[in-house]
C-alpha cells in the first residue's frame, strides 16, 4: 500500500507541474429521485408515444380510404355474405356465378350436341336404307350403288305427289343449317350455336322462301315465255332486282317479328342493310342464275337454288341477325352496369 501511495503522488506531481496541463475541480452532485420527477418523465413518454402514433395512423390513411363500417352493406368478399349476418340479401359470391355459367354452357352444349347428331343420324340412315326392302341377297357396294339413284327417284315422286310440301321441306332444312354455317362463320363454336334463331331461319325458310319460291318460278316462265337469247339474261336481272329485294325484305322484317322487336327498329334496320343485302348478293346469284335459267328445268330449280342457298343464307342471316344481337349485347351489358352502380351505392 505504502509503496501504490508513492506512486500516486509522485504522477501528480509531476502531472501538476507539468506546463502542458491544467485541472479545475469538478464538482458532481447526485440528488435522489422524487415523486415529481418520475410524474413528468412519464408525461414526456406518453407525449412521444402518442405522437408517434398520430403520425403512423396519418400515414396509412394518406394511402388508404377508410370506409365507415356501421352499415348493413358489408361483404365478405371470399364467401359473397354480409359480415354482421343480416338476411336483408343473399349474394353470391363471383367464383359461384363462374361456376354456374360454365354448367349452363355444358349444359347447352351437349344438348346441342345431341340434336345435330341425332339429326345428322337420322337424315344418313334415311338416305342409306332407301333400299332395305329390297335388300335381300344384296352386297354392300350393290347397296351404295344404288342409294343415290334410288333417292332422286324417290325425290321425284315427292315432287309429284306434293310439289309445295316437298320445296317446303327442302327450303326449312337448307336455311336451318345455313343459319348454322352463318353462327359459326360469326366465330362461335361448332356446338354452342343459338338454336332459337336457327328455328326462325327454318321457320321462314319451311314457310315462305319454299313455297313462294315455287309460285315464283313459273311465273317467271310465264312472265318470259320465249327462246330468244336474251331471255335468260332478262330472267337474271328481273330476279337480281324485284325477287331479290322482295325476298331479302321479307326474310328480315318476318325474322324481326318473331324476335319479337317493335316495327320502327326492323323498319329501320332494313333501309339501313337493304342496299348492302342486294349489292351482296349480286356478286353470286348472277353467276348461279345462268346455270338456273339455262340448265336446270323449272320444277328442280328449287333444288339447285337451294344448294346454293347454304351459302347465301351465311350472308342474310349474318345481315339480318348482326345489329339486334348487337343492341341485345349492348342492353344486355348497360343493364349489369346499372345493377353493379345501384349495389355499390347501397
Amino acid at each position: 500500500m505504502s509503496t501504490l501511495c508513492k506512486v500516486s503522488l509522485l504522477t501528480t506531481k509531476s502531472i501538476s507541474n507539468s506546463p502542458k496541463f491544467s485541472f479545475s475541480p469538478v464538482i458532481f452532485s447526485i440528488k435522489p429521485i422524487t415523486a415529481s420527477h418520475k410524474v413528468s418523465t412519464s408525461k414526456n413518454l406518453s407525449l412521444l408515444t402518442s405522437k408517434r402514433r398520430k403520425w403512423v395512423i396519418g400515414s396509412v390513411t394518406e394511402d388508404k380510404e377508410v370506409f365507415p363500417a356501421d352499415n348493413k352493406q358489408l361483404k365478405d368478399d371470399k364467401n359473397g355474405l354480409l359480415v354482421n349476418g343480416s338476411e336483408d340479401f343473399e349474394a353470391v359470391s363471383s367464383d359461384d356465378k363462374e361456376v354456374v355459367g360454365d354448367n349452363d354452357k355444358l349444359i347447352s352444349r351437349a344438348i346441342n350436341a345431341t340434336i345435330v347428331l341425332g339429326a345428322g343420324t337420322f337424315a344418313v340412315t334415311r338416305l342409306l336404307t332407301i333400299d332395305h326392302d329390297y335388300w335381300h341377297g344384296w352386297t354392300l357396294y350393290e347397296i351404295l350403288r344404288y342409294v343415290p339413284e334410288h333417292n332422286w327417284i324417290a325425290y321425284e315422286q315427292a315432287l309429284k305427289a306434293n310439289p309445295v310440301l316437298a320445296k317446303m321441306a327442302i327450303s326449312g332444312i337448307v336455311y336451318f343449317i345455313g343459319d348454322w354455317i352463318a353462327q359459326c362463320y360469326e366465330g362461335k363454336p361448332l356446338f354452342d350455336f343459338d338454336l332459337q334463331r336457327m328455328f326462325r331461319s327454318g321457320l321462314v325458310g319451311f314457310t315462305l322462301h319454299g313455297s313462294l319460291s315455287h309460285y315464283y318460278y313459273k311465273f317467271c316462265e310465264a312472265l318470259f315465255p320465249f327462246q330468244d337469247w336474251w331471255v335468260v339474261p332478262a330472267k337474271v336481272a328481273f330476279d337480281q332486282t324485284v325477287w331479290a329485294a322482295v325476298w331479302n325484305s321479307i326474310y328480315f322484317v318476318v325474322l324481326g317479328f318473331l324476335r319479337f322487336e317493335c316495327a320502327a327498329n326492323i323498319f329501320s334496320e332494313l333501309k339501313s342493310t337493304f342496299w348492302p343485302m342486294l349489292t351482296a348478293g349480286w356478286k353470286l346469284w348472277p353467276f348461279a342464275h345462268l346455270v338456273t335459267y339455262s340448265v336446270i328445268p323449272v320444277e328442280q330449280r328449287l333444288l339447285w337454288v337451294d344448294c346454293v342457298e347454304l351459302i347465301w343464307v351465311t350472308i342474310l342471316s349474318t345481315y339480318s341477325n348482326e345489329k339486334s344481337e348487337a343492341r341485345i349485347l349492348e342492353a344486355t351489358t348497360e343493364a349489369n352496369s346499372d345493377s353493379s352502380s345501384t349495389s355499390h351505392e347501397e
